[in-house]
C-alpha cells in the first residue's frame, strides 16, 4: 500500500501519539484532526443518545437518510439552543 501513493488521514493509534513531542509538526497535525472530528461527532452523540438512534432498520435508502437528515438537523437545534435563546 506504499507504494500507491494513498494519503491515509487516520488518526494515530494513542500509544504513537503519547511518544509525539508536544509542538512537534506531526502533534500539531493529530491534534487539529483531533480538533475536527470532535466538532463532527458530537451532533451524533446527540442523535444516538437523546434520540435512541442506535440501531437502522432498513426501510429503504431514502427513508432512512430522510430520517438521519431530520435527526441531525434537530440535534443542531439543540446544541445551538444555549446561543439562540
Amino acid at each position: 500500500m506504499a507504494d500507491s501513493g494513498v494519503e491515509w488521514r487516520v488518526a494515530m493509534p494513542p500509544s504513537r501519539r503519547r511518544q509525539l513531542q508536544l509542538g512537534s509538526p506531526p502533534a500539531e497535525l493529530e491534534r487539529r484532526r483531533a480538533k475536527r472530528r470532535a466538532k463532527v461527532e458530537h451532533p451524533f452523540c446527540y442523535v444516538k443518545q437523546r434520540f435512541g438512534y442506535r440501531r437502522t432498520r432498513y426501510r429503504g435508502l431514502a427513508k432512512n437518510h430522510q430520517r438521519l437528515a431530520l435527526l441531525l438537523g434537530l440535534a443542531n437545534l439543540l446544541i445551538a439552543e444555549p446561543q439562540l435563546a
